[in-house]
């Protein structure tokens, strides 16, 4: 069950890729409502401006933040203390705070705004109302707040440890684009063996749409796998390949590894 949305309006400090894409994951999912949001950015969002068209605020005097329910930072990690520093002072003390950065630690945020933190690590997919979401946070209510903003656009996954969000972050946040490059990867394959670039580009493309169509169901990836790879059929034979030289781990691998190690240097 949905839990219920917070009580006052939902404040989102920084609209960019990511805070776009949450922000017309609400408007299209209904998590939030038009009227109920305000959206702090520095500059003019596509994003911003559909939702201001339905009724959201942009940069309002800062008296409105006071009744706000939540304050989700979302601004790049590098910033987050001189985007947050003047807002701090006045938010009421019912304001929960929600973090989609990547690694800047809950207590670190916490202490700045003398509240507890939940973190979240969402995909661009939110957008779509197809997103997935790491969720953690040492506070109950803190954690049911985000939960209530995510749950209708993310499958929200519970992690035990904060020290588990990098990884999180990197199979999940970063790993969309890791798919679209072994997806171009395939493409450029095909072409090489002499599909035009329309038909490797719209066959790659939709062999990832099928993928996509086969994750939706309760199936663990391993028989989804076994439905596809027939002993002795094309398909084991290109996935026989793969394993033989290990590539397709190695790369997994070395890929989240690296995106673990750049969220910890953040």
């Amino acid at each position: 069950m949905t839990p219920p949305a917070p009580s006052g309006p939902v404040v989102l400090l920084g609209c960019g890729r990511l805070g776009s894409a949450i922000v017309e994951g609400w408007l299209k999912t209904g998590a939030v409502a038009p009227s109920d949001l305000i959206i702090l950015t520095p500059s003019e969002k596509p994003a911003a401006e559909a939702a201001r068209a339905r009724g959201a605020r942009i940069n309002p005097p800062w008296s409105e933040l006071g009744a706000a329910g939540v304050l989700v930072l979302a601004v790049k990690p590098a910033k987050w203390r001189a985007a947050f520093a003047p807002l701090a002072g006045t938010l009421g003390a019912q304001t929960r705070l929600v973090s989609v950065m990547a690694g800047v630690p809950a207590a670190d945020i916490a202490r700045a705004g003398a509240r507890p933190v939940a973190r979240v690590m969402p995909t661009t997919a939110v957008a779509q109302g197809r997103g997935v979401a790491a969720l953690w946070s040492a506070d109950p209510e803190a954690r049911e707040t985000a939960r209530a903003l995510f749950s209708p656009m993310a499958d929200v996954v519970d992690l035990e440890a904060e020290a588990q969000i990098d990884a999180a972050t990197a199979v999940a946040g970063s790993a969309p684009a890791f798919i679209y490059a072994f997806v171009q990867a395939l493409a450029d394959a095909g072409r090489a063996e002499g599909l035009s670039d329309e038909a490797a580009r719209r066959l790659a493309r939709g062999a990832l749409r099928s993928a996509g169509a086969g994750v939706e169901t309760d199936e663990t990836l391993e028989a989804l796998t076994a439905r596809i790879a027939s002993p002795g059929g094309t398909t084991r034979a290109g996935l026989d390949a793969m394993a033989a030289g290990g590539d397709l781990d190695r790369a997994a691998a070395s890929a989240v590894a690296a995106a673990v190690q750049r969220a910890r240097s953040l």
